[in-house]
């Protein structure tokens, strides 16, 4: 490893993949997080060359998609071979915090994505998948017969009371949620680093939805907005992942933002929430599949 990359590694939080901690999702894994080498072809085989001349030959038969951060590059000819393969390719920023583009093959299976449009298509159904999304925020809630509307304005006030509380918790001077499109620095340090973890969280959730064949633009509780169902997942996550994150770094920043920080932070935080193997069995639960064991935050 070279001095650069040691410097790097020194201030990331780096986790050896194998196929045994790669979540399934039906017979395929779903996603390889790649970032600074090229992928090329040798033998119509994909291979990985990285920044250390290191060469990895990749099973694309059993990916569903491949997240490609910073400094990559890939030929035309690896495309065709994974377009054949049936294997996405997503443009992600630095460990997938930010999501820029994808490319979907045109042979791709299109079952979940079916299934989506299917239960949001219908009145009735896409209630019941948000009502299954609000019980997992509002356990304690009796929420059956309530509407769309009504079941929005409880999380509403329970949002609202969870601030207060995290605010009390960690005593930050709290006045409210505010942002600004394209103006983040006019913010306070709490509400920058809400800004920033929503951010790497949507960017998280656009790559795994998209390498299990579902569509962000396809939601149930948001609408009116580029990302409807990503805002959706996203919800399941912040209390744990977000705002408990943006208090308890708000007095260690003394009023400076640090983005390197936040990055660290939020970053350790998705690793012992174990956020990726998640995601795939929360999405089949609240699309009406099985429902799976809970799991509770320490």
């Amino acid at each position: 490893m070279s001095a650069n990359a040691e410097k790097a590694a020194g201030n990331r939080l780096l986790i050896k993949v194998t196929r045994e901690t790669l979540p399934q999702v039906k017979e395929k894994y779903p996603f390889i997080y790649l970032e600074r080498g090229r992928l090329e072809i040798d033998d119509s085989s994909v291979k990985w060359i990285d920044c250390d001349k290191n060469v990895v030959r990749l099973p694309i038969a059993t990916i569903n998609c491949l997240l490609l951060g910073p400094g990559t590059t890939l030929t035309h000819e690896a495309v065709k071979v994974m377009a054949a393969a049936n294997c996405s390719v997503c443009w992600v920023g630095e460990d997938s915090l930010l999501f820029y583009a994808a490319g979907i093959t045109p042979t791709a299976d299109s079952r979940n994505l079916r299934k989506q449009m299917q239960l949001a298509a219908d009145a009735k159904n896409a209630v019941e998948v948000a009502r299954r999304m609000f019980t997992r925020r509002l356990p304690a809630e009796e929420l059956k017969g309530k509407t769309l509307k009504e079941m929005m304005g409880m999380e509403g006030y329970r949002v609202r009371q969870f601030y207060e509380e995290k605010a009390k918790e960690y005593g930050v001077g709290w006045k409210g949620r505010r942002y600004v499109p394209g103006k983040f620095e006019m913010g306070d340090i709490t509400n920058r680093v809400l800004t920033s973890a929503n951010a790497a969280l949507y960017g998280i959730l656009c790559s795994a939805t998209h390498s299990m064949g579902y569509s962000p633009h396809i939601g149930f509780i948001h609408s009116g907005s580029p990302l409807p169902f990503i805002y959706d997942l996203a919800d399941l996550y912040k209390e744990e992942l977000c705002i408990d994150l943006a208090f308890s770094l708000t007095l260690e920043m003394a009023g400076k933002y640090d983005r390197h920080k936040v990055s660290s932070a939020f970053r350790k935080r998705v690793i012992e929430m174990d956020l990726l193997t998640r995601i795939g069995p929360d999405i089949e639960e609240v699309l009406g599949g099985k429902r799976r064991a809970r799991r509770h935050s320490k």
